[in-house]
């Protein structure tokens, strides 16, 4: 799943990929804003928090919302730069070896956030989560050329109108039905990336109420999952 790139991985790559990290990205972004109130994804929100305090002159309070958004493109920018030093030195399992380390970052997020009083807590969950979200939209972006974004769910609903509305005219015959393929292929991938973000969230606030701060643990076994078998078969397959 983590060693193709662009138009070298089919529909099904992308889909298996996108419906894992998504899962994972939703369960982390409910049960965190469950847990302490914010959102570590919702860039659109976060930034909407952020215009209405500082129209209300609540500068401080707004400052916490900057600083996630701040923190979320600081991730995709580490992200990517990994990611661009690897491929330059011809390392095809640099998507793995990135998302191995979200994998470890997040479990040990977890244990900090365990080890830590609420209170000085919240931040650095919120803070910690927002970096690795914005590090996991940023591989996701560029392994597949743009066409997953596990954490933007107003684009990808965006995009599942647009996809919706091109087969009602192909339907009604004006556009041509050649390409119902292309355009149904994209709808699966980005109505089924949004299932999996609900169902992620749906399951990661049943699992904090039961587990608490393990979830942040726990919710780093899939990443390390993907990407621990990526490197596996590329071991493989060179061996071979």
């Amino acid at each position: 799943m983590l060693i193709r790139q662009g138009d070298a991985r089919d529909s099904g790559l992308d889909r298996r990929l996108a419906f894992t990290l998504a899962a994972v990205a939703g369960g982390l972004n409910a049960a965190a804003f469950h847990a302490v109130g914010f959102f570590s994804a919702n860039m659109t929100g976060n930034v909407s928090a952020l215009s209405s305090l500082l129209a209300m002159g609540a500068w401080q309070h707004g400052l916490g919302y900057l600083m996630i958004v701040l923190t979320f493109i600081a991730g995709a920018t580490v992200s990517t730069l990994t990611i661009n030093a690897g491929l330059r030195r011809d390392v095809v399992t640099i998507y793995a070896r990135v998302v191995l380390a979200e994998a470890a970052l997040l479990a040990l997020l977890g244990f900090a956030r365990m080890s830590l009083d609420h209170a000085k807590g919240v931040p650095l969950l919120i803070l910690g989560l927002s970096f690795l979200m914005g590090l996991q939209n940023a591989i996701v972006t560029h392994i597949s050329d743009a066409r997953i974004r596990t954490t933007h769910v107003s684009g990808m609903s965006t995009d599942i109108g647009i996809g919706l509305a091109r087969m009602i005219d192909m339907l009604r015959g004006r556009l041509d039905p050649d390409e119902w393929p292309h355009v149904e292929t994209k709808l699966r991938l980005h109505a089924g990336t949004v299932t999996f973000f609900l169902a992620g969230g749906v399951l990661g606030v049943l699992f904090w109420r039961v587990a608490g701060n393990f979830l942040f643990v726990a919710a780093a076994v899939p990443l390390a999952w993907v990407a621990l078998s990526s490197l596996l078969r590329h071991r493989s397959a060179v061996i071979a």
